[in-house]
């Protein structure tokens, strides 16, 4: 029986939330509640009686879009039926997808700064910005893991290592929802809802290219590729999951009840709601074909778990009809629409204030955001080589500067971003010219374009650089643009014409740089010019030739709108680089994948007994070595470490170590380092990785200053999943290591686990 008018308890914000769903649910038609299983656009809300249950914001201004949402939202509440307002979704990887919000630097470049708590005052800016044009949901972070630098969208990942993107992704979802004793109540204000993407294994298809299968064991899956949603879900409550496009052992994850009903719901607790990838349901009879057409898909996605689908109504447009006919039954569609509608509620749709139109200018790229925006690029850029203390130039010695390469005067942000205009933000070239002045003369070439064959610009570099006391080379890739609005204004034909090289559905088969860039490079290096390398771009490169000529290499990313005045802060040592490498960097493609806590035979590092110190098993002409590992990063200082002390050499699940270690700066210049602590297993009833990360502090230090470094050990991480495929953690003898990266181990203790 639907409820009376007189007892509205859904439009009471002091009622439970339950009590609100519940009675919102008794008053609703078939019809309505399978369009909260719905996605739109906010102008195609307009026209909408019944309501949707998500609106998406165009990649438009943000002003558009905050003039959009007023109108969508007051449409919903005052003319539908039940006044039910929709979630107004955007992508917010680096910043709101929308011309005008701050552009900070891209998610691969927020992992190599190792600094979480940077990381959450970032996603509190974008929640603060986005929520001024009336967004209520976020669709990031991604949670996926760098495992294959080939597939385009490691661009879009904080890390190789489940902790790390653990630690980087919670962070990110707290900034921007809350702190999670508060979001559990509801979403307050200045704060959005967050998706954690791409449910799971997403970003490791089979020979690299995107919405390919991964080829996993439930091992692997449960020990890498689920810990960093296990943490969004239990640690930073997050209140949506996508699933990811991919298919694990034949069963696609939008079809997949073992991942989005066991795992996600029974065994994590997830309280939210389940957002498909967009078209991920149809996907599933026009793609991965496991259904004949929409009505037989539509209960295969509504049985695993899937609430809504995006971006519009295609397989659960046919639930209305599956219902009548008594293929699905409605209980199973009022259980997806109250996952929905509890969202709603502790969201505050229905009572919250809308757009204030008004107030965008004071609220969203404030310069204090534009300057948390370089400060994360300066702390993500990562001193890979630097030869003969070449860096940071001297602006008092130095009187002229080559500036030279394809992304030297080009911004470049990465994919859901809303523009590639120059005008948007800062270039290298701009950015040393800020900083320089008119002290010492630049003399910029392009040299070449990202990746054509074209070689009509080498002449004139070679000629800048001749001319030139020392050299920077600007190379990179440029990614897909969600847009093509240009900026403030400015046409689309101010878009550079380079085709996209990196990005969601842009992957590779050779991970050299691409085009003529490195053969310019190489030109470059022939003038026997001291030669600055700096990185622009969305994936690892192989520069094993950089890494043998180069004397210099920085590696960018793809580092915000303000981006070249961090590079040049860098060079030129008003900044000291503190970013780590978040991915193993490999030889060539052929090396992938080179993550690395592998086991102990996962890349053919076995021992022979006879030879121990000797590894086996390499190709036949190389090494399977890394070229830069995890972890690894230089600094314009020393750090020297000492005193690593536990508290206790043993212990059992009743109790915890704790690891202390003394850091001290060595040299004459103030700098951060990242103190790495890796725990290894000795033996175990499975295979396990030889090395894993499991704390980490990023500390700044005076010239001559110490600092404690404290680190705590729990049983649940020296935990693995059995043979029996349950996690546990099994007595035994395990390493606790202290390091300045996964292969520079400088402190060693042993620790025992007990029962």
């Amino acid at each position: 029986m639907l409820a009376t008018a007189q007892a509205q308890v859904y439009k009471d914000a002091k009622a439970p939330v339950d009590a609100r769903v519940k009675d919102l649910l008794g008053r609703m038609t078939l019809e309505e509640k399978v369009a909260q299983l719905s996605m739109g656009s906010l102008k195609g809300s307009l026209d909408n009686p019944l309501a949707l249950g998500v609106c998406e914001s165009p990649f438009v201004t943000i002003n558009e879009i905050a003039s959009l949402s007023l109108k969508a939202k007051k449409y919903a509440r005052e003319q539908t039926r039940l006044g039910i307002p929709p979630i107004q979704i955007g992508e917010c990887l680096h910043g709101q997808l929308a011309s005008g919000a701050t552009i900070f630097p891209q998610a691969i470049a927020q992992g190599s700064s190792w600094n979480p708590a940077l990381i959450e005052q970032m996603g509190s800016v974008i929640a603060y910005e986005a929520s001024s044009s009336g967004m209520d949901q976020a669709l990031s972070p991604l949670f996926d893991l760098i495992r294959d630098p080939r597939f385009g969208r490691v661009e879009e990942c904080f890390a190789e290592d489940p902790y790390l993107v653990s630690r980087m992704g919670t962070s990110f979802v707290i900034g921007m929802q809350g702190q999670p004793t508060q979001s559990r109540l509801g979403i307050g204000k200045d704060k959005v809802m967050c998706t954690a993407k791409h449910f799971a294994a997403y970003s490791i298809p089979v020979a690299g290219i995107n919405l390919g299968p991964a080829s996993l064991g439930e091992r692997e899956l449960r020990s890498m590729f689920l810990p960093p949603f296990r943490a969004a879900v239990q640690e930073a409550n997050i209140y949506s999951v996508m699933p990811s496009y991919n298919e694990m052992d034949g069963v696609p994850a939008h079809a997949n009840s073992f991942l989005l009903d066991k795992v996600l719901r029974k065994e994590w607790g997830f309280r939210g709601y389940v957002f498909s990838d967009y078209e991920g349901l149809k996907m599933l009879y026009s793609f991965q074909q496991i259904a004949k057409n929409a009505e037989d898909a539509a209960p295969l996605g509504l049985n695993a778990g899937v609430d809504l689908e995006a971006p519009s109504p295609d397989v659960y447009s046919k639930l209305v009809g599956l219902v009548k006919s008594g293929k699905v039954k409605e209980a199973q569609i009022d259980t997806a629409v109250a996952r929905i509608l509890t969202a709603k509620f502790k969201a505050g749709l229905f009572e919250k204030p809308l757009v204030d139109t008004t107030q965008l200018k004071k609220r969203v790229h404030t310069p204090a955001h534009i300057a948390l925006s370089q400060q994360i690029a300066e702390e993500s850029i990562i001193l890979l080589k630097n030869d003969k203390n070449l860096l940071p130039l001297n602006i008092n010695t130095l009187k002229s500067l080559a500036v030279i390469g394809p992304n030297a005067n080009q911004v470049q942000y990465g994919d859901y971003s809303s523009t590639r205009d120059s005008r948007s933000g800062t270039t290298v070239l701009d950015g040393i010219k800020q900083l320089v002045g008119n002290k010492v003369k630049i003399n910029y070439a392009k040299g070449s374009t990202l990746s054509t064959q074209d070689k009509s610009g080498f002449a004139e570099a070679v000629t800048a650089a001749k001319n030139s006391d020392a050299v920077v080379v600007v190379l990179g890739t440029t990614s897909v643009v969600f847009s093509g609005i240009g900026w403030n204004g400015h046409a689309p034909e101010s878009e550079p014409k380079d085709p996209f090289t990196c990005g969601e559905g842009y992957d590779v088969t050779d991970i050299n740089p691409e085009g003529v860039q490195r053969e310019l490079l190489q030109e470059i290096y022939k003038t026997g010019k001291p030669v600055i390398l700096v990185l622009v771009h969305g994936r690892p490169w192989s520069i094993a030739w950089e890494k043998e000529n180069i004397p210099a290499i920085l590696e960018a990313w793809y580092p915000g709108e303000k981006g070249g005045a961090a590079i040049a802060n860098i060079l030129f040592g008003k900044v000291n680089p503190s970013g780590r490498l978040n991915v193993s960097i490999p030889q060539s493609v052929g090396h992938i994948p080179v993550f690395y806590n592998h086991t102990n035979t996962g890349r053919g590092f076995y021992h022979n007994p006879g030879s121990p110190d000797k590894p086996g098993q390499d190709y036949v002409f190389s090494s399977p070595d890394v070229l830069f590992p995890f972890g690894y990063g230089l600094s314009y200082t020393t750090f020297k470490y000492s005193n690593m002390q536990v508290s206790s050499t043993s212990f059992d699940k009743n109790g915890e170590v704790q690891v202390t270690v003394d850091v001290s700066n060595t040299g004459h210049a103030e700098g951060k380092e990242v103190v790495q602590m890796y725990l290894g297993n000795k033996v175990n009833s499975v295979t396990t990785p030889v090395i894993a990360l499991k704390g980490f502090d990023k500390i700044n230090l005076k010239p001559g200053e110490t600092k404690t470094v404290r680190f705590t050990i729990k049983p649940k991480d020296l935990s693995i999943w059995n043979i029996n495929m349950q996690q546990v953690t099994e007595p035994g003898t395990f390493d606790v290591m202290i390091g300045r990266s996964a292969e520079d181990v400088v402190l060693k203790k042993t620790l025992e686990y007990k029962e």
